[in-house]
């Protein structure tokens, strides 16, 4: 079987890339139990607690992720890298994560043999 690999790299706002990846994930765990979620660049934003897309007419959909546990998704890392870029400290994610430096996220993601970036 197939070690998925979802790969969040965009900014949650501005375009469908996380509302969509998010949804494929949720789908793909009914499927499968081997799935991986990763954050890494701008992708870091998708997991900050407090975001508030109204005056852009978004919806708020990081809350979602927290329905990865939900659905038995586990193996959710972020870059620790990726963090410190930006300035984010791990109390700011709104769900647990394993937080990695970046040559073991490079190496958990050598894991999974299928992998989608959003």
């Amino acid at each position: 079987m197939n070690k998925v690999a979802f790969i969040f790299r965009t900014p949650p706002h501005g375009s469908a890339a996380g509302r969509e990846g998010l949804d494929a994930v949720l789908a793909t765990s009914a499927l499968s139990e081997d799935i991986g979620v990763f954050f890494a660049d701008d992708g870091v934003y998708q997991l900050l607690s407090r975001q508030d897309p109204s005056a852009i007419l978004g919806r708020d959909y990081a809350p979602t992720f927290g329905l990865l546990e939900l659905y038995d998704v586990d193996n959710v890392y972020i870059c620790a890298r990726s963090l410190a870029e930006r300035g984010l400290a791990p109390a700011q994610i709104t769900i647990e994560t394993e937080i990695l430096s970046a040559s073991d996220w490079q190496q958990c993601l050598a894991n999974y043999n299928v992998r989608l970036s959003f």
